[in-house]
């Protein structure tokens, strides 16, 4: 299928690894030119040099901390043009209430929250202003099905679901789509991060963590690369009356209620 995104130019934040390095080489292989912004350097540097030759679209790199509101203001400026904008950049602390102090709270919000809100802020400015544009929230499904022990996320996610709902309702009388992702767990760094949390509240011991995987549906997380392949289908033209709107992908877990099953005593 032709989805018609060949010479679009995309921002992808978080780009150095997991879902938005995978989304990065999704776009690419559509033909996107790509803007990859992230804090680690080196892992765009590879990414570029890897994309680039694999793909032969062009890519430049961003290399900045998005949790702070002056670089996402500027990556925005930067990137005014891009026809995609992909919200990827967050890693919200994972454990109960108890166990998050105020820092980790705002540090969290700093970089997922309102740097989704100030980048989306700024782009789809441009967009509004030119008449077309598709901008991509990658959430997590925490937000619709809320769990006590990644009680930071939930609260953000959910927030962030609204915000996609509230501006993707009236975009596309400007020309702009704006529609969210909700992954569950994906085989990513940060999915280790939390399930190691998890493994420690549960049973006291974080090196059990793979033990999780075996409660998720079909026995895994998704993949990277299909939460990548999800949003490069709804930045194109084929999906051009979808708005307003947030797509999980997440195996059932939301559907069904649970996260995993959890244990109600530590074992």
């Amino acid at each position: 299928m032709d989805l018609r995104l060949a010479g679009q130019g995309v921002l992808i934040t978080g780009a150095s690894k997991g879902i938005g390095l995978a989304a990065a080489r999704a776009f690419a292989r559509e033909g996107c030119n790509l803007h990859l912004a992230a804090r680690s350097g080196e892992a765009l540097e590879a990414a570029r040099a890897e994309i680039a030759n694999e793909c032969g679209v062009s890519v430049e790199v961003h290399v900045m901390d998005l949790s702070r509101t002056d670089n996402v203001v500027e990556l925005g400026k930067r990137c005014a043009g891009v026809d995609v904008l992909v919200n990827n950049a967050g890693e919200i602390p994972s454990g109960p209430i108890d166990a998050l102090k105020e820092e980790d709270w705002r540090r969290g919000y700093d970089l997922k929250l309102f740097g989704y809100i100030t980048l989306t802020r700024e782009i789809y400015a441009a967009m509004k202003a030119r008449g077309s544009g598709v901008i991509i929230n990658d959430i997590g499904n925490s937000g619709e099905n809320w769990d006590a022990n990644y009680i930071a996320g939930s609260t953000a996610n959910a927030a962030l679901m609204a915000f996609t709902r509230a501006l993707g309702g009236q975009s596309l009388d400007f020309g702009v789509r704006v529609v969210g992702v909700n992954p569950g767990p994906v085989e990513t760094e940060r999915m280790v991060k939390i399930n190691k949390r998890r493994a420690l509240d549960w049973y006291g011991d974080e090196s059990r963590w793979q033990e999780l995987r075996e409660k998720y549906p079909g026995g895994r997380p998704a993949s990277a690369e299909e939460v990548a392949d999800l949003m490069v289908y709804l930045a194109s033209p084929r999906a051009g009356y979808i708005t307003g709107t947030i797509v999980t992908i997440d195996g059932g877990i939301a559907a069904r209620g649970s996260i995993i099953k959890e244990r109600s005593v530590r074992g």
